[in-house]
């Protein structure tokens, strides 16, 4: 169901996420994200003159490279438009993400990372969201993976892992139907 009908208004500001995941031949997944920022009117620049309208202020990218396992294998950041001459050149700072797992305490990682002055809050934002379609990338294989895993620990004798979704949202809540349903064995309800 759409939104309500909105109060009369004018529309001055635009801002949108892309976000793409694809499985590479190597064995690794690409997520890939920009960020676009347009107003509807022309405004002053100091570095860059006249912005005008439908022109962006923010345009930047970020391809972050990851395992099975949810670990940063490798990113690259980009900026092509910011509202400062100075903006593009902390894109290499990135790379510190390179070894950081994606998953409970990323948005904190990153933070520590590339937060402040050490990044550029737009992509440290972007990055956060890109967590999720990660997710939902790496999912079908996660899943495959988690079955091979599975089945050696079964083989092996040792216990069983509880998978690291249950308890990440409503949906996947330890003592929710789905838990319940696909992972019998770590469902905490009381059916």
């Amino acid at each position: 169901m759409p939104l309500s009908l909105a109060a009369k208004r004018k529309h001055l500001h635009q801002r949108r996420y892309d976000f793409q995941g694809f499985e590479r031949e190597d064995n690794l997944w690409d997520i890939e994200g920009r960020i676009t920022d347009v107003k509807s009117y022309p405004f002053d620049n100091q570095f860059r003159g006249t912005i005008e309208a439908g022109e962006a202020l923010h345009d930047m990218w970020i391809r972050l490279t990851v395992d099975i396992n949810f670990i940063v294998q490798d990113i690259e950041a980009s900026i092509d438009d910011s509202p400062y001459a100075i903006c593009p050149s902390i894109t290499p700072n990135f790379k510190k993400i390179i070894g950081l797992k994606v998953g409970p305490g990323w948005r904190a990682a990153i933070r520590r990372a590339v937060g402040g002055t050490e990044g550029c809050t737009h992509l440290v934002e972007m990055l956060g969201a890109m967590a999720t379609v990660t997710f939902q990338t790496l999912y079908p294989a996660m899943i495959k993976h988690q079955a091979k895993l599975k089945e050696k620990t079964m083989n092996d004798g040792q216990p069983k892992k509880r998978p690291g979704i249950i308890d990440t949202c409503h949906a996947y809540s330890a003592d929710g139907e789905i838990v319940r349903h696909e992972w019998p064995d770590f469902y905490t309800g009381t059916s």
